[in-house]
């Protein structure tokens, strides 16, 4: 066996197996990736220089910004534990305790600052709003101010307080039950009356030698068991 190879009849310094890199590519990643850094510099030094504060440039996906459909519940979090990394608790970046804002990886403390932030021309972008707004034709408030009326209607529906309110809705909610099983009970006995006419219109046709499944099931237990009879003749 030569020096340079080994026991399985390869040479020792073979790494063909090892991944490839296409190193030109990664360093045209590089040069540009740089280049984007550079020229963010320069654009938050200009802001500064001008008494501005830096936002990042628009990229030409984002929309129009619109209400907030979430809610936060603030209240949720009052008494609770939350199991943070070391040194988490220092500054806003990173998730540690309080409010995290996935887009921004920023925590804040109260629901001040989340409000605030939420607002802010950084989270605008971090979300892929533009921060502008588009103003709303008449149509469209029509409609908003009919959804908004449901949604008051279905609450105060869910948020019934009197005693005579809770039994009329309780009845309600026990004639759709009610109604709901003889529904299903009809279905059933329909099916057994249309089986039992089947079998029978079967007996019609071929006679009493046609067996009905389930029919003489108790005599052909009796007979595989060697029991005829018990003395009592059979009709």
């Amino acid at each position: 066996m030569s020096k340079n190879s080994s026991a399985y009849g390869q040479a020792a310094g073979d790494t063909d197996f090892r991944k490839k890199y296409d190193l030109d590519e990664y360093a045209a990643k590089a040069r540009d990736r740089e280049e984007a850094e550079k020229e963010e510099r320069k654009a938050r030094w200009e802001a500064k220089m001008a008494g501005k504060k830096y936002h990042k440039p628009l990229e030409g996906h984002e929309t129009l910004t619109t209400a907030r459909s979430g809610h936060q519940d603030f209240s949720k979090l009052v008494g609770t534990t939350m199991l943070v990394p070391a040194g988490a608790g220092v500054g806003k970046r990173g998730r540690g305790a309080g409010i995290y804002c996935e887009a921004c990886d920023l925590t804040f403390k109260d629901n001040l600052q989340w409000i605030e932030h939420t607002n802010s021309m950084q989270h605008q972008r971090n979300t892929g709003h533009t921060g502008e707004v588009r103003k709303a034709t008449a149509e469209e408030v029509h409609q908003r101010i009919e959804q908004l009326w449901e949604k008051l209607q279905e609450r105060k529906r869910e948020q019934v307080v009197s005693l005579q309110e809770r039994l009329e809705v309780r009845k309600v909610e026990d004639e759709k039950e009610r109604e709901e099983k003889r529904r299903k009970r009809k279905e059933v006995e329909e099916r057994k009356r249309l089986e039992k006419e089947e079998a029978l219109k079967a007996k019609t046709n071929y006679g009493e030698d046609v067996r009905i499944e389930g029919e003489h099931d108790e005599d052909d237990m009796m007979a595989a068991m060697g029991f005829t009879g018990f003395g009592v003749p059979k009709k």
